[in-house]
């Protein structure tokens, strides 16, 4: 594990596993869910391909997740964003991969249209764009604006979820599902129709409002949101090999 420095002196931590001069195909970028972090399941298996195939990987951490530095309070959507970007522009060269698991599936999206010209294809994992906006109740986005955060129950862990104000107010002036979103790289959605967290229809929808003539949206029916059971992580390997051989292929 290595560390970037933000603008701002916090350090970004990384993982990065470059080809060798044989391999010229795109650098597989890996951007995790909300308080989630580059150890997963998912992000560990994409490396391990990397390794097997001698691909270009980038695993990292958003500031204030994992080993990177910061309060994870401090932290938005766009900040976690800029962090993408900025990971990418010092890292990497050429192009790259993208797959986003959860609210990283939102991520993959913004930075795909900041870095139009170097992403060249994107897989979502049980996608959330604007889960600010489908994700909380009316009474629970009061209670942010009014308290600053909430609390909530967390499935996958002994620590409670948190949710800022900061970070909400973020994501809602990040929302792309009421307008077309003009990407045109090839797109692979997965989803769970299991998924308690996140309705199977966001992908559905996100499918419909990218520009893309080139979108596949796969949908798994006893798949849980998280997808990392066996063959979930199968799927997503396969799909991520077939990705690479397309924009490979041109």
């Amino acid at each position: 594990m290595k560390y970037l420095n933000r603008p701002d002196g916090l350090r970004l931590a990384y993982h990065y596993h470059p080809a060798s001069g044989l391999n010229r195909g795109p650098t597989i970028v890996f951007l995790p869910g909300y308080a989630s972090d580059m150890g997963g399941s998912k992000a560990t298996a994409l490396m391990a391909l990397a390794e097997a195939e001698d691909r270009s990987v980038l695993l990292f951490d958003y500031a204030g997740c994992g080993a990177s530095d910061g309060a994870f309070e401090d932290q938005s959507l766009a900040s976690w964003r800029d962090d993408a970007i900025h990971c990418i522009t010092q890292l990497v060269q050429g192009p790259v991969l993208l797959i986003g698991s959860s609210m990283g599936g939102w991520l993959m999206l913004h930075v795909a249209l900041a870095m139009r010209d170097r992403v060249a294809g994107l897989i979502g994992v049980a996608a959330a764009p604007d889960f600010t906006d489908w994700g909380f109740t009316q009474d629970q986005k009061m209670t942010m604006l009014q308290m600053g955060r909430i609390e909530e129950e967390n499935p996958y862990g002994p620590a409670p979820t948190i949710t800022t104000a900061r970070f909400w107010q973020s994501g809602e002036k990040m929302r792309l599902l009421d307008a077309p979103i003009p990407l045109h790289c090839p797109v692979t959605l997965l989803h769970g129709q299991a998924d308690p967290d996140v309705p199977w229809e966001i992908s559905v929808r996100l499918g419909r409002m990218l520009e893309s003539s080139q979108v596949e949206t796969i949908l798994i029916k006893d798949g849980d949101h998280r997808l990392s059971r066996f063959e979930d992580i199968a799927r997503l390997l396969a799909a991520t090999e077939w990705m690479v051989e397309r924009i490979c292929a041109g």
